[in-house]
């Protein structure tokens, strides 16, 4: 699973707004420029977390955004969903009218065959997402020499070929 580069800057700058939660508004383009970030894309981006309540814009010389509640309240898959949408392993699992990701294989009274995988993976996705967020990333960003716990992931299987 990909996710473009709206997530991944749309991250980077939250975790720079949970920086400075401190220090007040934060310009887009002290945020562009200390993550080398394209500044009329992060405005996009950051219309998009505002529109879904993650972050608050203020106007003004001193204006600038922050974040609109705790970095410890805002979870990863809140942030992919206002940013990607749904979250969908595969080219064809569509969203329905509910929101819900669905199979867009023609329906032959059978299940697709391939549905009960993909549709773990993306619950697999969903579920790490919600268990990380920003105040997480914001910590770990302040120790770049610490790598995340792997230690509870599970090893995969060897092939020997």
């Amino acid at each position: 699973m990909i996710f473009t580069t709206k997530a991944e800057y749309g991250v980077r700058l939250l975790i720079q707004l949970g920086l400075r939660a401190d220090a007040g508004p934060v310009s887009l383009k002290a945020v562009a420029d200390t993550e080398k970030l394209p500044l009329a894309y992060l405005e996009r981006i950051a219309a998009l977390l505002k529109k879904s309540g993650l972050v608050a814009a203020t106007r003004g010389a001193h204006g600038g955004y922050v974040l609109a509640k705790p970095a410890e309240d805002i979870t990863m898959d809140h942030v992919v969903l206002a940013l990607e949408g749904a979250i969908a392993p595969m080219d064809c699992f569509v969203e329905d009218h509910e929101g819900r990701v669905a199979c867009s294989h023609p329906d032959d009274g059978r299940l697709c065959a391939t549905k009960l995988m993909w549709t773990r993976v993306q619950m697999g996705v969903i579920k790490s997402l919600q268990r990380t967020t920003l105040a997480e990333l914001v910590e770990f960003s302040l120790r770049p020499d610490t790598l995340p716990d792997t230690a509870a992931l599970p090893t995969p299987p060897l092939s020997i070929t």
